[in-house]
Formats: structure tokens, sequence, C-alpha cells
């Protein structure tokens, strides 16, 4: 009888059974406990600490404004390009950074993998939170500097940049939860990861504008191109930091209508994500 009643009582869960994403925040203590984890370890034995989440974008930034804008003339019917090319250059870096951190995750804690049991998904939700806090810094410098240039705030710019961040996060969450999973068997995950990254910045509106695409590709190529989610993510960014600057540059048509399948991709993404590595979970423990 006392066997039937445990079976019977809706309290009971079986041990090492969990359900997901869902479980994150029942295990929110953890999940702090992950956040400052990578917080600290993250530029641990460095001198400059987090200095270097400014200096990695600044470098990237003149970088690509050199070579790009000066060099290439890639400033050209892009009023003032410097904003323009930052504010992509701060979403990018958040997605890579998620996709990059999310997909090492669990093989970077193979040690609590091994050790206890836990929802997996704590470890890239935690690579997550982590990346969200190094994009802080860069968005402060953007807001900045667009403030210096005369910007101002409106309903219409927060819900772009909501938009956009949720796009980011939903849909490199779901990219990092499939490769994360594979790449416990399979370290290829991890450069097939690189490829997609090395792609990122150039597959998106962040070095030229997208009317060069509109102009130059075919119809098909440019509706696929503006159907990623990355280009409504970069392109909300834009809207939110960069259009209200420069007032009279022609703005996509359509747009709402691809940020409205670009949010549908990446929560399929999300699931997918999920679904995969939920599927292969239990054998984590043996092939890390």
């Amino acid at each position: 009888m006392a066997n039937e009643s445990i079976l019977l009582d809706p309290e009971f869960d079986t041990p090492g059974k969990s359900r997901g994403l869902i479980d994150v925040f029942k295990y929110r203590y953890l999940l702090t406990l992950l956040l400052k984890k990578g917080m600290s370890t993250r530029y641990y034995g460095s001198v400059l600490g987090w200095v270097w989440s400014y200096i990695r974008p600044a470098a990237q930034f003149l970088m690509y404004y050199i070579v790009v804008g000066i060099i290439m003339n890639g400033d050209r019917g892009v009023p003032l390009f410097p904003v323009y090319l930052f504010s992509g250059i701060v979403a990018v870096n958040l997605f890579s950074e998620i996709l990059r951190n999310t997909t090492a995750a669990v093989v970077d804690n193979r040690a609590l993998v091994q050790k206890i049991f836990l929802p997996r998904e704590l470890f890239p939700v935690a690579a997550v939170g982590v990346a969200l806090l190094h994009f802080l810094p860069q968005a402060i410098l953007l807001l900045a500097v667009v403030l210096f240039l005369g910007w101002t705030i409106s309903l219409a710019q927060i819900a772009a940049f909501v938009v956009g961040l949720i796009i980011i996060i939903v849909f490199a969450l779901g990219l990092g939860l499939l490769f994360g999973a594979v790449n416990v068997a399979y370290r290829d995950a991890r450069n097939f990861v690189d490829l997609i990254l090395m792609f990122a910045t150039w597959a998106s509106p962040v070095l030229y504008s997208w009317t060069m695409v509109h102009d130059r590709a075919p119809s098909w190529l440019f509706h696929t191109y503006m159907l990623n989610p990355l280009t409504s993510a970069v392109q909300l960014f834009h809207d939110t930091f960069w259009q209200p600057l420069a007032p009279d540059v022609a703005h996509p048509d359509l747009l709402m209508t691809y940020v409205g399948v670009g949010v549908a991709i990446s929560f399929i993404t999300l699931v997918v994500g999920q679904l995969v590595f939920r599927k292969l979970e239990p054998a984590f423990a043996q092939r890390i």
C-alpha cells in the first residue's frame, strides 16, 4: 500500500527526470550559481578583465570601418555609417557569443554532468545569461554615441529593440541546444558552428545596406536573405539606433512580414533544438 500511495502521489517525480527548459525556472538558484561561475571564470587570470568587453568590439568596428567603409567605399549612400556599422556589430556579436557558448556549455561542465543530476538545459541557458551580461557594455556604448548625436527614444524603437533581442536569443539558443547536444558525441559540431559564425556577419546587413542585395540579387535570393532571422534582428537594431538619425533613408518593404517569419523560424528552431537535446541527453554522462 505504501508503494502504491507513492506512485499515486502527484508530487512524486522519477529521479533523473527532466522537463526540459521548463525546469530551468524551477532551479533558479543553480542557474544563479552557474551565471556567477561563468562570469568569474570568463576573464580569470586576465589583467584587463571586463575591459576586453569594450576592446574586442571596438577593434572589430575599427577594422571593418577602415577596410569596408573607407577603403572599399562601403559607407557610400549610408549616412552615419559608423552608427549603422556598430549597431549591426552589436547584434551579430550577441548572436555569435550565445551560439558559441551554448554549443560548448555541456562539454565545459562535464564534471557536473557526470556527478549529479540537474536539468542539462541549465548550462546553455546560463551561457545565454553570461552572453547578455557581456552584451551590456557594447549596448551602453552604442546608446551613449547615439544620444550624443541627438537620438531620442520612442515606443516604436523600444519595441523594435525588444523584438530584435528576442529573435537573437531564441534563434541562437535553439541552435545552441541542437549543436550543444551533438557536440557531446561529435566535436565536429563546434567546427560547424564556427562556419556559421564566419558567415553570420556577411549574411546580414551589417557591413553593407540591404539595398545592395535588393538591387543586385535575384528576387528569390533577396527574399531568402530577408527571411534569415538574423537579418530581421539586425534591421530592427538599425531601426532602433540608426534609422531615427537618418530618417530619409529607404526602409525595406514588408519588413514586418519578414520579422514575423523570423520570429516564427526562431521559435521553431528552439523547439527542434530542445527536442534533439532531450533525445540525446540520456547519453551525455557516458559520452562526454
